[in-house]
Order: C-alpha cells, then structure tokens, then sequence
C-alpha cells in the first residue's frame, strides 16, 4: 500500500450511467456510481466478470465502443490547471487525445491482444512518444523507449525493443505494455487485471514493479482485478462493484478486515486459508452473475445472498450506509434501523 494522503482527489466519478443499446433494449452496466481516486493513492476495483469494473475503466478514458455510450454523471480530472469533466469531451476530439497517454494510460488485460502483431514492440513505443511528447526524431523517441523498458527490468531493453510481440512471453509482453502506458509519464494508471494470465511468482513481480514505478513517478493507479489477495498488496481504498453498483466503498483494510455487505464477505470466504485441510471445500458464491438485461428488482444481489430477507431486499434497492468513517455498504442490515433483522 501506498499509505497516501487521501484528500487530494485526481478523479471525481458522480453519479455514472453507463448503457449499452440491444436487440433487447437497453441495459445498464454501470449504475449512477461515485467514487474519487486521490492523487499519487491507489483505489482498487473488485468483482466478477460481469460486474462493470472495465466498463468503469473504459468511461475514464472515454473508450467506451458502440453500441455503449456514457448515459449521464461526471468524471473531472484534477490533474490540469483547471478540472475538466471527461463526459462532457467528445471521445475523438483533439482535447480527449491530449488526456489519453500524457495524463491518463491504461494496462489492458491482456497485452497479445493490444498490440499490433505487425509491428516491433519498439515501433509502438516510439509512435505513442513521437505523438505526445514532441520528440525532436526518432531516434532520440527510441532511446526513450529502450529506456523505459529498461525501466520495467527488461533484459537486453536494446534488442527487445525490435522483438515482436509473438516473441515475448506473457510475462515480458505486460512488462512492455507497462512500458508503453507509462512512457508518456502520466498522473493515472489504469490497470485492468495485469497479472490476471501470469503465474504466482511473475505476478509478485509485477506487483512490486508497479509500486516502485507509481512512487518513482507520483502517479495514482485504478486496479481493477477480481483477486482480494493482490488488493490487499496495492490498494489503499478498495471499490466493491456487483452488477453495475458499488456494494461496498472504503479503507482497504476495513474493507477486507470487517466486511459489511454480504457480497464481500462471500468474496472473502471463498478464498482457500493455509489452515484448511486437504478435505476442506471451498465456499463458493451460489448462482452465477446475472447479466445486465436479467437485472433483479430490489438489492441486485438478493438472487445469491444467504441473509436475504423477503418483501425486503427484493424490493427495495438499499441506500449507502456509512458504518465507520468512509466505509460505506450497500446492504439494509449495515442501516441500524435492519440490524439483526436476518434471520
């Protein structure tokens, strides 16, 4: 964790709605969400697939593709002179093309993906640096690329720099994309589930490469990830999203250490403990996610939740209750006034 001061806001979300148009009508994957990300901290965004963490992502970056579009809500930037609201910026404007790289990158989660496969990860470097930086040539924009892989602990960043990405490994093709979001210097990373395909020691790895880039660089960092453990490693807030909501919001540590809303706590019981024995089985989270179009009345997770209580949670959406400074709950039985009233 960071252990930085919280108050200074780079990214303010108010009340995002994001929808995508359908054959069968609408459907909301982000709904009316509001969270900040401090300058130089780290907010992690947990949930499963399905849940509106790389949506919410996209919506910082005004990336979010046809037929979805951001339906209403704010997200100001702070990092200028002046904050700027990225809803009200047209996705293919010059103003919008000055934020993305310079101002705000993003690791995608999968880099084979990301990168053009015709071209040398080097040349990649090199377009984004000769795009935003000015670089007088080329050939000073490829010693800035070398370097930078150089920085992300690349062997051999000379001869990398004219690998295709099929000749890397997975490991080495995020280091690179790591190399690319952030050899522009921006105030905010976006990360979205970078270790996601790695093995255990490669994902420690990028972990620690992470944290000491972010503290070398000043930069606030949105991890998105469906891992609690890796949460609980690099986050200082943590944003708890189920099917477009957020269900939970707070201290990373309050968050993991007391879980208010049953959502996180199934999250947290279903992670394998070292005292369990070779018999134990895991508690898994019953049901499966419920796509946007199937939404549930009430409490969208009343349709998995084992403290649900009926004429209740499946009519009424519950409100945010605060259960200790900043640590907020989208649950009836975290309001006094439903305490204990679940059987």
């Amino acid at each position: 964790m960071t252990g930085r001061n919280m108050s200074e806001p780079l990214i303010e979300i108010e009340g995002l709605v994001t929808e995508f148009r359908t054959e069968g009508g609408v459907v909301r994957a982000v709904n009316g969400i509001d969270f900040s990300i401090p300058k130089g901290g780290t907010v992690a965004v947990l949930g499963e697939s399905g849940c509106g963490k790389s949506v919410t992502g996209q919506c910082l970056l005004n990336l979010v593709r046809k037929p979805g579009y951001i339906a209403s809500g704010s997200i100001r930037y702070h990092g200028g002179d002046k904050p700027v609201d990225i809803t009200k910026l047209k996705p293919t404007s010059e103003a919008m093309r000055k934020l993305r790289g310079p101002e705000i990158a993003m690791i995608f989660q999968e880099p084979m993906t990301s990168f053009d496969p015709l071209f040398t990860v080097g040349e990649q470097i090199i377009e984004m640096l000769m795009a935003h930086q000015r670089f007088p040539n080329r050939r000073e924009a490829r010693e800035h690329a070398i370097e930078m892989l150089r920085k992300v602990r690349l062997p051999s960043p000379e001869i990398i720099v004219d690998r295709y990405p099929h000749q890397l490994s997975g490991g080495m093709r995020q280091r690179v994309m790591i190399a690319l979001a952030l050899s522009c210097g921006p105030k905010l990373l976006i990360a979205d589930e970078p270790t996601t395909a790695l093995d255990v020691t490669t994902e420690s790895q990028i972990l620690d490469l992470l944290r000491q880039l972010q503290g070398e660089m000043d930069m606030a960092m949105m991890f998105i990830t469906h891992d609690l453990a890796v949460a609980s490693e690099i986050a200082d807030e943590v944003v708890v999203m189920y099917l477009g909501y957020i269900v939970e919001r707070g201290p990373v540590a309050e968050v993991l250490s007391a879980p208010q809303h049953p959502y996180t706590q199934a999250l947290l019981d279903s992670i394998p403990k070292l005292t369990d024995s070779a018999s134990t089985r895991l508690n898994a989270i019953q049901g499966m996610v419920p796509t946007p179009d199937q939404m549930p009345s009430g409490c969208p997770f009343h349709t998995r939740c084992t403290k649900f209580m009926a004429g209740l949670c499946d009519q009424k959406l519950p409100g945010l209750y605060e259960s200790s400074a900043g640590h907020v709950a989208r649950c009836f039985l975290a309001d006094p006034q439903f305490a204990g009233a679940a059987a």
